[in-house]
């Protein structure tokens, strides 16, 4: 048998392989290296993730109506204006009692709250008060909401949230300002959950639909507490009428607690729903009971840790744990390291030119309990990483829109960054090779590519291609192709 078959053979398998891929319809959309949805193949490049910076507690819960216990918070940006929201609760007790409220912060630019005297609810005798929904039992123990950006949403109806346990289900409420709020049928909208955490709702542009996340438990059905504490999905046209649960699944992940998830879309990807949520540690004490009282945490939450994890979806019923390492460590000091403490915010949002936050609250359990502040570079949670030998990066076949292509990148000052698009085939398109390419060095949100001094790249626009992407000491975090 002549030698060169099998090596033909191959090479022609290979070829079938390639051209056989269904290409990836990425348009002007903004990717992200949070998993492996772009990637063929790398070659000494790694995905990396990259760690929130802490910034200070910027929220103390201590007025009475608030304290040791509240949390389940949300951030939202509207506009100029930022809105927090969270549960105020003092003292320990079951789930969805009366005295739990929600309560609201307003900020200016993210790092500096106030709360305001809204006079709307009479808690202890006074209606001076952050609050903005009591005696609503039992939506106020997790009451978590969004602003509504489904194009054919009503004004009045800007603002929607859910809350509501395993007993009363989801019930839905709407409002024009975040303020004040309105209950939208006396029914709830979804039953077939646990509901024991907080349970998100968003309007997704890239599917069309309201898609909610909610807790359930690993093992039996939707409503039993059996297993691992674990996510399930449903989504709807109207808000008001559900499809059936699916739960979702976690690419063959070990299973974890997961106590929050807080999966929403990214602002600058709204394709890309990030989850940064909450990992419990059931019996995992790092405290002692001496500690435990010399802090003053409550005797039932010393007993177990957690910290804060990031995964991502696409939609449909699977999460991408990439990184199965924490995303935010519990800081130095034990007064992280105790029950449901460490839990992130919904949503990060934008706090400067080359900056976001994240929120998490921490010290829970105890008289010092607030909402800490992280900082982040823009699209900063991974990258595409290569050290000082340099590495390559080829993506599977996709299909642009867009006359130039830009990137969010940092490089050391030896290092580079380098961009090749080549055909469905894998080879170079004359024009657009690595040594046509200006090498790119330094430090920017939005670097356009330039290829022999030109940046146009319409006239492959609408044509299968790959990039190929060099790196040398070097973070590549997002790129995109604008129109």
């Amino acid at each position: 048998m002549n030698r060169l078959y099998p090596v033909l053979l191959l090479q022609i398998i290979t070829l079938l392989t390639v051209t056989a891929q269904e290409p990836l319809q990425i348009q002007d959309d903004r990717q992200l290296f949070v998993d492996h949805y772009l990637i063929d193949a790398m070659d000494n490049t790694e995905l990396r993730l990259h760690h929130p910076v802490p910034e200070g507690a910027v929220l103390h819960f201590d007025k009475p109506w608030e304290g040791h216990f509240s949390g389940y918070s949300t951030i939202i940006k509207d506009g100029p204006l930022f809105k927090a929201y969270y549960r105020g609760v003092r003292e320990a007790g079951s789930d969805g009692r009366d005295g739990e409220t929600t309560c609201i912060a307003l900020s200016t630019d993210g790092i500096h709250w106030t709360k305001p005297e809204l006079g709307l609810f009479e808690v202890n005798g006074s209606k001076k008060n952050n609050i903005v929904l009591a005696h609503a039992a039992p939506v106020t123990h997790n009451f978590s909401p969004f602003i509504d950006q489904n194009p054919a949403c009503k004004p009045e109806e800007k603002y929607k949230g859910v809350g509501g346990t395993s007993k009363s289900g989801l019930i839905a409420y709407s409002s024009p300002d975040g303020i004040h709020w309105t209950k939208m049928q006396e029914e709830p909208v979804f039953t077939t959950g646990v509901f024991d955490s907080q349970n998100v709702v968003f309007w997704s542009e890239s599917e069309n639909q309201y898609v909610c996340y909610f807790r359930t438990w690993s093992d039996g059905g939707f409503t039993e507490y059996k297993g691992f504490r674990t996510v399930s999905r449903t989504t709807s046209k109207d808000f008001i009428h559900w499809t059936d649960p699916v739960k979702m699944t976690f690419g063959g992940t070990p299973p974890e607690h997961l106590y929050t998830q807080q999966t929403s879309p990214y602002y600058r990807a709204p394709q890309i729903y990030l989850a940064i949520g909450a990992r419990f540690m059931p019996g995992r004490q790092v405290l002692s009971t001496a500690q435990a009282e010399a802090l003053d945490v409550n005797p039932k939450y010393f007993k177990d840790c957690s910290d804060a994890f990031i995964m991502s979806t696409r939609g449909g019923d699977r999460y991408d744990r990439t990184f199965m390492e924490s995303y935010i460590r519990p800081e130095i000091g034990l007064q992280n390291w105790v029950s449901r403490s460490n839990y992130p915010a919904l949503n990060v949002v934008e706090t400067g030119d080359t900056e976001m936050s994240l929120y998490v609250n921490e010290n829970y359990a105890q008289p010092t309990a607030h909402l800490k502040r992280y900082s982040m570079r823009i699209d900063g949670f991974a990258s595409l990483h290569a050290g000082y030998g340099s590495g390559t990066l080829v993506t599977k076949p996709l299909v642009f829109t867009g006359k130039e292509l830009e990137i969010n990148y940092s490089t050391s000052a030896a290092g580079s960054v380098r961009v090749e698009i080549q055909d469905e085939q894998g080879q170079p398109i004359p024009g657009f090779g690595l040594r046509d390419c200006q090498e790119i060095i330094g430090n920017e949100l939005d670097r356009v590519v330039t290829w022999q001094e030109n940046s146009n790249v319409q006239d492959l626009a609408g044509r299968t291609v790959r990039l190929k992407i060099r790196l040398k000491d070097a973070d590549l975090y997002a790129f995109k192709f604008n129109e």
